[in-house]
C-alpha cells in the first residue's frame, strides 16, 4: 500500500537551515565518553534515521536531542536555541510503550494527559481526543486501558499522545522493535502518513536497516566507542513509498548493502 507523503517531496529543502543541530556535541557519563564530536543538522520536515551497532550511542544521541542529557562539550540546538531542558515542541516515542503509558488511565485519558499539560480546556478535549484516536486507527477504543490493548495498539496510543502536543519534532527510539513484522510494517506506513500531514521533523532510531531506508530521507550510521558519524546516505527513493515496490527498488538494495557492510565492519 502506497502512503501519501507530499511533505518529504515538497517541503524538505536541502538549503534550509537545520531545525535541530549537534555542533561538536560530546557526552561523557561515568567517566566514559558515549558520544564524541557529533556534528549533525536535521532540516525542518526531514525524516532522519539513525542506525548502528548496539552500544554505539543511538539512544544517547536522541536523548541529547530531547534535552534529557546535556552535552559535556559542544552544543545541541533547536530552532537556534540551546536544548537545556525538554521542550513541548519536541515529543518522544519510546520503544517500551508499556512504561510510557499510564496503566490507570484509559486510552482517552492517556491522550488527554498531553492536552491537559498544554492547557487545552475541558470542553475542547473530547473532540481532539476522538480525532487523534481516529488518526492513529483506534476509533472505538477510547475507554480501553493499555492492558486491554495489543502491543501495536499501545504503540498507536503512545503516538497519539505525542501528536496531541502538536510537536515540531518527533523523536522515535526503536518504536516498533518489539512488534511482529506485519504490525511493524503497518505502523511504518501510518507514521509516514501522520508525519506527512503534520510536517513534523523526525529523528528515528532503529536497528533495522530496511526500516531506516524505507522511512528516511537520510540515514546516518554511528561508529561505536565512542559514538560518532561513520556513514551518511541520502535516500533518493520515490515517494510515496510502497512496502513491496520500494523494497525491491535497485536503489533500496544498493543502500541496504552499503549499510550492511558498514555495520558489519563496526562489529569486527
Amino acid at each position: 500500500m502506497a502512503i501519501a507523503a507530499k511533505r518529504q517531496e515538497a517541503s524538505v529543502s536541502p538549503l534550509a537551515a537545520p531545525q535541530l543541530a549537534f555542533a561538536d556535541a560530546t557526552l561523557a557519563l561515568g567517566g566514559k565518553t558515549i558520544i564524541e564530536n557529533l556534528n549533525l543538522g536535521v532540516r525542518p520536515g526531514e525524516f532522519l534515521c539513525i542506525v548502528g551497532a548496539s552500544g554505539c550511542g543511538k539512544t544517547t544521541a536522541l536523548r541529547l536531542a530531547a534535552g534529557l542529557y546535556q552535552p559535556t562539550s559542544g552544543a545541541v540546538t533547536f530552532d537556534g536555541q540551546p536544548m537545556l531542558q525538554p521542550r513541548r515542541e519536541i515529543a518522544i516515542v519510546f520503544q517500551d510503550y508499556g512504561k510510557a503509558l499510564l496503566p490507570w488511565r484509559t486510552a482517552a485519558g492517556n491522550v488527554s494527559l498531553a492536552l491537559e499539560a498544554g492547557g487545552i480546556s475541558v470542553t475542547e478535549r473530547p473532540a481532539r481526543i476522538d480525532a487523534l484516536l481516529r488518526k492513529v486507527g483506534l476509533p472505538g477504543h477510547a475507554e480501553k486501558y493499555p492492558a486491554e490493548m495489543s502491543g501495536g495498539m499501545q504503540q498507536r496510543l503512545q503516538i497519539a499522545r505525542c501528536l496531541a502536543q502538536e510537536p515540531k519534532a518527533l523523536l522515535m527510539d526503536e518504536p516498533f522493535g518489539a512488534l511482529d513484522a506485519m504490525t511493524r510494517q503497518g505502523l511504518q506506513d501510518e507514521v509516514l502518513s501522520l508525519v506527512a500531514a503534520s510536517n513534523a521533523t523526525v529523528i528515528f532510531v532503529t536497528h533495522d536497516l530496511d526500516e531506516a531506508i524505507y522511512l528516511g530521507d537520510r540515514v546516518v550510521g554511528l561508529l561505536p566507542h565512542p559514538g560518532r558519524i561513520g556513514i551518511e546516505l541520502a535516500v533518493n527513493l520515490p515517494r510515496p513509498r510502497d512496502q513491496l515496490a520500494t523494497r525491491e527498488h535497485p536503489e533500496f538494495l544498493r543502500l541496504r548493502r552499503q549499510l550492511f557492510d558498514f555495520i558489519k565492519a563496526t562489529e569486527q
